[in-house]
């Protein structure tokens, strides 16, 4: 599949954000160009695709949760054909400090494995994805576009994916490291969890970041500690009615960036 130009939805959005088409002018015309990599077959019959992006010099996308300050992104698969289920495998982000918050994202370029499960093995699989994301130099715009690629056939890895694959985050207990252990109260608009991470080699400048299953609960970083016998992450949690709830340790992921490390650990004990 050809990749494809995105810079017209672009600047249309800008221009809306800005309130007038001056902003716009300034934005590169390859702002954004999307394409899906078709793959390959895996031995255990799934299929290994990635969405791939290139954006304009000085241009950034987001990780799945943007850090401080950010868009997160939205997929939408339900245009696909012969389609299970999808997951994304998301390598390791870039952090950086844009305009003095700290954001988690990819300059330049993303490829993002994506390992497709069949609903009818064997036959042609169509993937079709509507995506949302926001990318930012000096300005940040969201973008909407669609991409859709035939799957079919049974190409050798591609290499550009398998790099994408080699730089996901460390699993926590693939690394020997014991379950987090997690405490939350409730609060005026929510819950505040106290997460007691072992990681002993964090850096004084570490951090880790909060994630539910439900993404529409507000995660706010409150503090962040670090000690010889690893690292506490403190962070309120807010869903939309702004009220307690309960809350499944199961459900929550805590992945840990320590200078160039980032593991993640999946759930929490109590």
């Amino acid at each position: 599949m050809t990749p494809r130009t995105l810079h017209i939805a672009a600047l249309v959005l800008a221009a809306i954000l800005s309130g007038g088409p001056s902003a716009a002018q300034t934005l590169p015309q390859d702002l954004i160009r999307a394409e899906i990599l078709p793959g390959w077959q895996t031995a255990d019959g799934t299929r290994m695709a990635a969405l791939h992006l290139t954006f304009a010099p000085g241009w950034k996308t987001y990780w799945r949760s943007p850090g401080e300050a950010g868009i997160p992104p939205e997929f939408d698969w339900s245009g696909s054909q012969n389609v299970s289920s999808v997951r994304l495998l998301w390598p390791r982000p870039e952090v950086h400090e844009i305009s003095g918050y700290r954001t988690l994202v990819y300059p330049g370029e993303l490829v993002l494995p994506v390992e497709i499960v069949a609903a009818a093995p064997g036959q042609p699989v169509t993937l079709s994805a509507s995506v949302n994301l926001g990318i930012c130099d000096e300005i940040c715009v969201p973008v909407s576009f669609a991409v859709k690629a035939d799957l079919s056939g049974t190409s050798a890895p591609d290499p550009a994916i398998r790099a994408a694959l080699s730089r996901m985050p460390d699993d926590a207990s693939g690394r020997g490291l014991p379950a987090a252990h997690c405490s939350a109260e409730p609060i005026r608009d929510g819950m505040r969890l106290t997460a007691d991470i072992p990681f002993p080699a964090a850096a004084q400048d570490s951090f880790a970041v909060v994630e539910l299953d439900d993404r529409a609960v507000w995660v706010a970083p409150v503090e962040t500690r670090v000690g010889g016998h690893g690292m506490v992450q403190v962070s309120d949690l807010v869903p939309a009615n702004a009220k307690p709830f309960a809350l499944s340790r199961s459900a929550v992921r805590l992945t840990v960036f320590s200078g160039g490390d980032v593991v993640e650990f999946d759930g929490c004990k109590g």
